[in-house]
């Protein structure tokens, strides 16, 4: 007697966008609101999303889940500031099984580092291997005026905590013209002296923030760069993680330090990712307006397919690359919605 043939598991076919790209990396944010009112992110009395426009926890996982089937292989948790939203350990804890199935590839998330000393154990604990912290300046009173509401010991205690669990820690931070200009040195050596990985990033033109200056606070990374060759030789290299950063070598010291520059350099034509906001929306490209919405279509049936058809259709809308620019002494290409909106 013949045996049957084992069942088929139907493949999915995975996300590519009409420019040929894999569309692998997803960016969510879990809420738009955040412990700290950076000048280049948020207002200073922001009003945030009321709750029953939020997506809920379990909401965030069916999302998640269903990028993850179509071929996300890394998830970049953001906000706002997540790990300010209440029960947020749950939906980590619930997104660790599909690292555990081999389905993600990594699990990572982007905070202000507030919350680490009470939040790094358990993160490392469920599999997250490395955390992006946002950080300008290690000028306790600069930082308070970039901020806001921060304090940098909290953030600096946070970092330790990181470390000590075994995360590993990149900064991220933004270049600001007369802000951080005179720290260049002091960042890159104290990241040396703890083994953290570094990133500057320009500067990005979003978000109608009253009085904020957003040409006044662009500083080039060319230039930065050129500032860190007058003390080093840098080599270029070849390691790419998945993001937009562009990293460089100090011969002399090892050190390894990226570049992240949408204005002087855009990296639209390796774009691979698509960022959620934290009700539901997905826009396929930072740097413009065009989105489509996911929350109705999740909550319109307990079907995936419904949901898998509006993320397809979404991914066909996602353009060449974006417009930023500031060559012309004027905000082109700017983006009336905050940056904690999109989730960065």
């Amino acid at each position: 007697m013949l045996s049957r043939p084992p069942k088929l598991i139907p493949m999915i076919t995975p996300l590519i966008d009409p420019f040929a790209r894999t569309i692998d990396y997803l960016r969510v944010s879990v809420t738009d609101r955040c412990d700290f009112r950076c000048v280049y992110c948020m207002s200073e009395n922001m009003t945030f999303l009321p709750k029953k426009e939020l997506l809920t926890l379990e909401e965030l996982d069916r999302m998640c889940s269903a990028f993850i089937r179509m071929g996300v292989k890394k998830l970049r948790i953001t906000g706002g500031e997540p790990l300010v939203r209440r029960g947020i350990m749950t939906f980590f804890e619930a997104m660790a099984r599909h690292l555990k199935s081999g389905d993600l590839e990594e699990l990572t998330l982007t905070t202000n580092g507030s919350q680490l000393e009470k939040y790094a154990a358990q993160l490392a604990g469920f599999g997250i291997k490395r955390v992006n912290v946002s950080l300008d300046t290690l000028d306790e009173e600069k930082f308070a005026r970039v901020t806001r509401w921060g304090r940098l010991p909290q953030v600096l205690r946070g970092i330790e905590a990181a470390q000590a669990a075994g995360l590993r820690v990149k900064l991220n931070a933004v270049a600001l013209k007369d802000f951080n200009e005179d720290e260049l040195f002091t960042l890159t050596d104290w990241c040396a002296e703890r083994d953290i990985d570094l990133t500057f990033i320009e500067v990005m033109p979003m978000g109608d923030l009253g009085n904020e200056d957003r040409i006044g606070q662009f500083w080039s990374l060319k230039d930065l760069r050129a500032q860190l060759e007058t003390r080093g030789s840098l080599t270029d290299l070849p390691d790419r993680t998945g993001g937009p950063a562009r990293y460089v070598r100090v011969d002399e010291t090892g050190q390894k330090i990226g570049f992240i520059t949408p204005l002087s350099h855009n990296f639209c034509e390796s774009c691979n990712r698509v960022r959620i906001t934290c009700t539901g929306e997905i826009y396929t490209c930072l740097g413009q307006e065009g989105h489509s919405d996911l929350r109705g279509p999740l909550r319109a049936s307990e079907n995936d397919a419904v949901l898998e058809d509006a993320i397809r259709h979404a991914i066909t809308l996602k353009p060449k690359g974006h417009d930023f620019d500031y060559s012309r002494q004027q905000v082109d290409g700017q983006v009336s919605r905050h940056m904690s909106h999109t989730g960065g």
